[in-house]
């Protein structure tokens, strides 16, 4: 019943949007554009308030690497950080990771000081509150953590998600976001005033490839009316704020995969994944929450 009635809020939230198709994001004439190449495997991106998109390269990188805004150009930012997957930007101006490699999470400043914030997990992604609450997956576990802004670590929910994996917050932060990698739904819990989660439900159907029972859900981010979008095997997957599938992005290159996805550039209109050896981007019509 609790989660029953979670899902009616959120149904009811101011959030709702209209019936919308994929004519209500892309421009006609902006396909998805190369941006940066040459390494292993891209991830974790996240970007500033000035739009510059920062990733990382889970497997061959050394750290934190910045595609600026202003040059169009990407470089090492963080040296000394390799096996980063999750990654964001605090209200606090530092950096907050999955520092998978070292099975932990951790905060950067953007000279590169480091602070442990949490050991001993299999961390995979993460989003940070503008109130200063960090959530994150940790998808061998089945487990989304909570460390609250004075730095109280919480199970905040566990063994409902299947392989729970990208994970993101509505703009008005009073829902949480999880993808499924092994399964086909995308979680919704309420997010209590203590930062704790509530009432967690299946609350979006991914769409299925032929013959599979895994959308492969991975990275998410959101939109600024409060619209989801989620990588998964078919593309990157829109939902609104009601739960309904508005409409799939279709991928860079169709036999890829992709793993992350963020809103970024001047106007933050520019959506971006993670692709491989490859970061894509794609000039929309929305922008991303931030």
């Amino acid at each position: 019943m609790k989660r029953l009635l979670t899902a009616l809020c959120l149904l009811s939230s101011p959030l709702m949007a209209q019936d919308t198709s994929l004519h209500d994001y892309l421009i006609d004439g902006e396909p998805w554009k190369e941006v940066a190449g040459g390494y292993v495997f891209t991830d974790g991106l996240c970007c500033d308030k000035d739009g510059n998109l920062f990733f990382t390269d889970v497997k061959g990188g050394k750290g934190i690497y910045k595609l600026d805004v202003a040059t169009g150009k990407a470089d090492l930012f963080l040296d000394n950080l390799p096996g980063i997957s999750g990654l964001q930007i605090g209200p606090d101006g530092r950096f907050y990771a999955c520092h998978n490699k070292e099975g932990r999470i951790i905060a950067i400043t953007m000279k590169g000081d480091v602070e442990v914030l949490l050991t001993d997990v299999k961390c995979n992604d993460l989003v940070v509150s503008k109130n200063g609450n960090l959530y994150f997956t940790e998808t061998p576990t089945q487990r989304i953590h909570l460390i609250t802004k004075d730095k109280k670590h919480v199970v905040a929910d566990e063994g409902h998600v299947i392989k729970p994996n990208g994970i993101t917050i509505s703009p008005d932060e009073r829902t949480l976001v999880v993808s499924e990698y092994g399964g086909k739904n995308v979680w919704a819990w309420r997010i209590e005033e203590d930062g704790t989660l509530t009432g967690g439900a299946p609350y979006m159907t991914m769409w299925l490839p032929v013959g599979k029972e895994s959308a492969s859900g991975d990275g998410s981010t959101t939109e600024a009316n409060g619209r989801f979008f989620v990588t998964t095997e078919l593309g990157v997957q829109i939902f609104d704020p009601a739960g309904r599938l508005a409409g799939i992005i279709a991928k860079p290159d169709p036999m890829g995969k992709i793993v992350s996805v963020e809103f970024a550039g001047k106007d933050h209109d520019i959506l971006y994944v993670a692709a491989g050896d490859k970061i894509f981007g794609r000039k929309l019509k929305v922008k991303g929450y931030f």
